[in-house]
C-alpha cells in the first residue's frame, strides 16, 4: 500500500505521509535488513515487511511535528532517508511534516513563460547575513525592482554540518535546518510569487554526500558498484525503488513547495540502461503534475544536452526547457581574462570562433567526441534553450580564491559583455551580487571534519587548476580552507556596497539592459521562439551575429578587443550601444574597443542577403538539428 498525494495522484513509496483520516504511514526500502522498527516517542514499533524489500507501518500514534527514527536489527538508529525535515543534523531524528497545512497566499499563481526568464542564482546561506529563507525573502523587492523574473536557489537538501554549497546532500527531501523550516521555504516561494517572480531549485540526483548517507547499509542495490561519479558512488537508476525516490522528491518540490522548475545538476553522471531513461520519465511525471502551471526544467550537462531539449510542433518543450551553456562562459572567459588553464584550455585554441558559435546557437563544444549523447532533435532549437552566464557558483567558487569577474576584467569590457549577455536571445543568468558589482569572493566551503575535511582541502588545488589556476605570486599554502568558518563568512554578500554610488551605477546599467530585453528581445522570443542564427565573417575580437525570427532580425555587433575593429553593417540604427557609437545603417562599422551595438531589423533574411555584397554570410552550424 502507498499513500496518494491528492494534488498529483502519485503514490508515495518513500517516507512518512500524513493520512487524511489521521495518523501517519511510514515506509522504508531496506532489502538488506531483516527487520526494522519505528522509534516514536520512546517506543519501538515493529514495521511489517510489504514485499520487494519494503517495510511499512501505519499508526495513529504519530502526527505532524513528531520526531521519529528507524531502528535497524543491530540496534542502530538512523534518520529517514526520505525525511521531510530534521530535528537537528542528518544523524538526528526526522520530523513528520504535513505539507497540506501551509496556507498559500499566491494560490492562483500559474508561473511565467520561459521567454521572460531573467534568472538570479543565489546561495541561501551567504545571500544575507542571517543566511535563512526568511531573511532572503526580504530582498525579493530588490530583485523585482532589478527586473529579475526568476530566482534559482542552490541546493537546500539536508547535508552534514551547518554550512556548505548543498551539493553534498544526503536527505534529499528535507530543507536544511540551518536555512529554516519547510514552512519558511514555502513562505519564500509564496512571497516570490506574490512579487511576480518564478522560483527554481537546484537539485542533485547524481550522487550522495560523504557524511550521513545510510542507504548503503539499508539497500546496497541503491548504488551501482560498476560505476562511480567524481564525487562518490553512482546511483543505480535501473532499480524501481531508486527511481521513485528521486521522482517523488522532484514532485515534492514542484507540488508541495510549488517551485516553478528545477535545475538538475551534472546529468552526465546520471547513467541508466533502461528503455526509458530516468531523465525522460522524471520530466514526464513532472509535466503531468504541473497541470496548467508553467513548469521549466533545466539541465547542466558537460556532454551533449540537445536530445533532452526536443520541442513539440507548437514550440513547447517535450522534456527539458533549457540547459546551462558552459561553452559560452568558457570561451568568453578566455577572451576576457586570457586564462587558459584547466577547463579553459580547449577553448584557448580558437576562442573567437567558439564564442561566436556559443553565442549564436550554443553547443560549441571544443571536443567533438563529447557531442554524441542522445539523438539530435529535428529542426532548429529556439535560442532560449541555452542559459548563458558570465559567472555562477561554479565559475566563481571553484577558482583558487573565489574571485568575481568584477575583479578580473576591465570595467569597460565588463559593461560590454554584460550587454552581450542581456541583449542576445539566450536566457540570461546572473550570480548573486553581480548586479551591483560585488567584489567579495565566493569561496568553496563545507562543514566536514577529520579525514573528509583533509581530503576536501587537498581537492581544492586540483579544482582551482581547472578554473584558471593559481594567480601569479600566490601559492597553494594560501588557498582558503573550506572547513574554516571564516571562509564561509568571507563569502557573504556585501549588501552595503549596493548602496554606494558605484553600486547604484552598476544596478542602473543592468536595470536598463533588463528593461531593453523585456521591451525588444522578449517579444521576438514570445511569438514562437524560433530563430535562424547567422555568423558573419569578422576579424578576431569581433562578433557579428544575426538571428532571423519570423518577422524581424536581431543584429549584434561587438568588439571585445582593446583596439578599434571593423565590423559588418547593421540594417537599422541600433536600439542600444555601449559606449555611444555613431552608426549609419548599411555602412560598415568601425567599432572602438571594447564596444557593442544591437539593432532590430524588419528585413527578411533574403532581402538582407541581397543588400550585402559578396554573399559573405555563413549559416551558424552546418549540421541539421541545431
Amino acid at each position: 500500500m502507498t499513500s496518494v498525494n491528492a494534488e498529483t495522484g502519485q503514490g508515495h513509496m518513500w517516507g512518512a505521509t500524513v493520512l487524511e483520516n489521521g495518523g501517519v504511514r511510514f515506509r522504508l526500502w531496506a532489502p538488506a535488513q531483516r527487520e526494522i522498527a519505528l522509534v516514536l516517542g520512546g517506543r519501538a514499533l515493529a514495521m511489517r515487511p510489504s514485499g520487494d524489500g519494503w517495510f511499512e507501518l501505519e499508526t495513529d500514534l504519530a502526527g505532524p511535528g513528531d520526531a521519529y527514527l528507524f531502528r535497524l536489527a543491530d540496534g542502530t538508529e538512523i534518520a529517514d532517508p526520505a525525511s521531510r525535515a530534521q530535528a537537528s543534523d542528518v544523524e538526528g531524528p526526522s520530523l513528520v511534516v504535513d505539507h497540506s497545512a501551509y496556507q498559500w497566499r499566491a494560490a492562483d499563481w500559474k508561473g511565467r513563460p520561459w521567454a521572460e526568464a531573467v534568472i538570479y542564482e543565489l546561495h541561501v546561506g551567504t545571500f544575507t547575513p542571517e543566511g535563512t529563507f526568511l531573511a532572503a525573502r526580504e530582498h525579493l523587492p530588490h530583485l523585482r525592482a532589478l527586473g529579475v523574473t526568476a530566482v534559482e536557489i542552490m541546493p537546500v537538501a539536508h547535508f552534514a554540518g551547518v554550512r556548505g554549497w548543498g551539493y553534498d546532500g544526503v536527505l534529499h527531501y528535507a530543507p536544511h535546518r540551518a536555512y529554516g523550516t519547510p514552512d519558511d521555504l514555502k513562505a519564500f516561494v509564496d512571497a516570490a510569487h506574490e512579487a511576480g517572480l518564478m522560483v527554481f531549485l537546484d537539485v542533485v540526483y547524481n550522487h550522495f554526500g560523504p557524511v550521513g548517507n545510510r542507504l548503503p547499509g539499508l539497500a546496497p542495490a541503491f548504488f551501482d558498484p560498476e560505476r562511480a561519479t567524481p564525487w562518490g558512488a553512482s546511483v543505480a537508476f535501473e532499480q524501481p525503488a531508486v527511481r521513485r525516490y528521486f521522482i517523488e522528491n522532484a514532485l515534492q518540490w514542484v507540488c508541495d513547495y510549488r517551485f516553478d522548475g528545477l535545475r538538475l545538476d551534472a546529468i552526465e553522471e546520471i547513467a541508466d540502461r533502461t528503455e526509458e531513461h530516468f531523465l525522460l520519465e522524471l520530466a514526464g511525471e513532472l509535466r503531468a503534475s504541473a497541470g496548467e502551471r508553467e513548469l521549466h526544467l533545466v539541465v547542466e550537462d558537460q556532454m551533449s544536452r540537445r536530445g533532452l531539449l526536443r520541442r513539440s510542433a507548437d514550440g513547447t518543450a517535450r522534456h527539458y526547457t533549457a540547459g546551462w551553456n558552459d561553452e559560452f562562459h568558457h570561451a568568453l572567459h578566455v577572451v576576457a581574462t586570457g586564462e587558459t588553464k584547466g577547463h579553459y584550455a580547449p577553448f584557448a585554441r580558437d576562442p573567437y570562433n567558439l564564442l561566436r558559435k556559443a553565442v549564436a546557437e550554443g553547443f560549441a563544444t571544443a571536443d567533438p567526441e563529447k557531442d554524441t549523447l542522445r539523438p539530435v532533435p529535428d529542426g532548429h532549437l529556439p535560442p532560449t534553450v541555452n542559459v548563458n552566464f558570465l559567472q555562477n557558483h561554479d565559475q566563481v567558487g571553484n577558482r583558487a580564491f573565489g574571485e568575481r569577474l568584477s575583479t578580473l576584467v576591465d570595467p569597460a569590457l565588463l559593461d560590454v559583455v554584460t550587454a552581450l549577455l542581456m541583449l542576445t536571445p539566450a536566457t540570461p543568468l546572473l550570480f548573486m551580487g553581480e548586479e551591483y558589482g560585488e567584489r567579495r569572493p565566493f569561496h568553496f566551503f563545507a562543514d566536514f571534519e577529520a579525514e573528509i575535511a583533509h581530503a576536501t582541502r587537498l581537492g581544492r588545488q586540483a579544482e582551482a587548476e581547472n578554473f584558471g589556476g593559481l594567480p601569479p605570486g600566490r601559492t597553494v599554502d594560501e588557498l582558503p580552507d573550506p572547513a574554516d568558518e571564516e571562509t564561509f563568512r568571507l563569502s557573504r554578500l556585501d549588501w552595503p556596497r549596493a548602496a554606494t554610488e558605484e553600486g547604484r551605477r552598476h544596478m542602473a546599467r543592468l536595470r536598463a539592459l533588463v528593461d531593453l530585453r523585456r521591451q525588444v528581445v522578449v517579444p521576438l522570443l514570445a511569438k514562437d521562439g524560433a530563430a535562424v542564427p547567422r555568423i558573419l565573417p569578422a576579424e578576431d575580437g569581433v562578433l557579428a551575429i544575426d538571428w532571423a525570427f519570423a518577422d524581424a532580425t536581431l543584429q549584434v555587433r561587438a568588439n571585445l578587443a582593446a583596439q578599434a575593429k571593423p565590423a559588418p553593417p547593421l540594417d537599422h540604427a541600433p536600439f542600444h550601444a555601449v559606449p555611444d557609437v555613431g552608426v549609419r545603417p548599411g555602412e560598415p562599422l568601425d567599432l572602438p574597443g571594447p564596444s557593442l551595438v544591437v539593432a532590430v531589423s524588419d528585413a527578411t533574411p533574403r532581402e538582407r542577403d541581397g543588400a550585402r555584397s559578396g554573399g559573405r554570410d555563413t549559416p551558424a552550424g552546418s549540421r541539421s538539428g541545431r
